[in-house]
């Protein structure tokens, strides 16, 4: 189609006057030589906005119509999961012929994004009330109870080749170039497993784990690095062992030692949410590591033991401080102690996914306080 004639605002502001004097939009047109369609929708656009000048034009008219809009919200809504191809599919079967591209904006343009979905532990009914059970009898403990906690965990550090995914910023053909690359070898490269613990006080012992872990193991190190972690940090009398439920932990065996022992042990339940604070230091330690980038793939942790402080996101630590010196220095309490409360809001959507539960939000909320209660001691 050829492009219209446009008029000048002289004419324009002439139809206004012309207008306010009380001529119809018939006469107006034939005393200006314009038609009659023309001269009402200028008189239309300066009543609405009080002006006769062209608006500028936003851009390209949008291709989905607003209920075609509604439709894919629609489904969005009911199936997270769908794909962009599925949308394109739904809407050409309604006579619209859209991209990949126009679907993303749309869905952004009413707030929403693709994103990963988290991976959350599968819960069945049962483990929902052994949750709830566990959040009605802690609900009112006092802050020193959980001061008397002593949490425990187990992780494994890759030396070389990192499951984690790195974002670079390059051009598109250069892909390949080494600055731009992660070097990978079979089998990981060698990694180390560490058993660690800690309280509101301060690190205990770091140990680490050689060959297979079994049950006689774990309670070698428990009566070697537990029991003398605690004498280190004067616990006071009572407090309480924290580890998961790792089937070396629930033998029969295990739990005879801690009985004769004497050691109270805190409940866990199964399938739920790792919430011990002791994941924020592993991860401290890891970005250590990834920031280290060890060059040796065959070595069997060696090369970990010189460099893990290399850490430019934690200021108290020092280049070449052995692993111990490291997992007590990165225990900056005000800055992972307080991620915790990420982990008590990871429980709570995971019960209110549960369409069958039926809960109070005070019974999760403790959470909250509770775990600040140890970020502030």
């Amino acid at each position: 189609m050829a492009k219209t004639r446009k008029l000048c605002k002289d004419i324009r502001d002439k139809i206004v006057d012309l207008h306010k004097a009380g001529m119809g939009y018939r006469t107006i047109g034939k005393q200006l030589g314009e038609k009659a369609t023309t001269v009402g929708t200028i008189i239309r656009k300066w009543k609405k906005f009080k002006m006769t000048v062209n608006h500028p034009r936003s851009g390209a008219p949008c291709k989905i119509s607003p209920r075609g809009a509604s439709m894919i919200m629609r489904k969005v809504r009911d199936q997270p999961r769908t794909t962009r191809q599925d949308l394109v599919n739904d809407l050409k079967r309604a006579g619209t012929t859209v991209s990949k591209k126009t679907i993303s904006n749309t869905l952004r343009r009413h707030g929403l994004k693709s994103c990963s979905a988290r991976k959350v532990p599968l819960l069945k009914q049962a483990h929902v009330q052994v949750c709830l059970k566990f959040a009605n009898d802690h609900l009112d403990d006092p802050e020193e109870e959980w001061e008397k906690v002593m949490w425990s965990d187990e992780t494994k550090i890759e030396l070389f080749g990192l499951n984690s995914t790195r974002r670079v910023w390059r051009k598109k053909k250069d892909e390949y170039n080494p600055k731009n690359t992660i070097p990978t070898v079979k089998h990981g490269g060698g990694n180390i497993i560490l058993w660690g613990c800690f309280s509101a006080k301060e690190t205990g012992q770091l140990h680490r784990i050689e060959g297979r872990m079994d049950g006689a193991m774990y309670r070698k190190i428990l009566a070697n690095n537990l029991l003398p972690s605690v004498r280190a940090l004067k616990m006071c009398r009572g407090w309480v062992f924290q580890h998961d439920n790792d089937p070396k932990h629930t033998a029969r065996a295990t739990k005879e030692w801690l009985r004769k022992k004497h050691l109270k042990v805190l409940e866990w339940s199964s399938q739920s949410p790792d919430l011990n604070p002791l994941e924020n230091l592993w991860s401290e330690l890891k970005v250590c590591i990834a920031q280290r980038q060890p060059a040796k793939p065959e070595g069997t942790g060696e090369g970990l033991y010189g460099g893990v402080g290399q850490n430019p996101c934690c200021s108290v630590c020092k280049p070449g401080q052995e692993l111990q010196e490291t997992y007590d220095l990165c225990n900056c309490k005000q800055r992972f102690l307080c991620q915790i409360l990420s982990s008590a809001f990871l429980m709570y959507q995971i019960l209110m996914s549960c369409n069958k539960m039926q809960m109070n939000y005070l019974k999760i909320i403790f959470w909250i306080f509770v775990l600040d209660s140890v970020s502030h001691s």
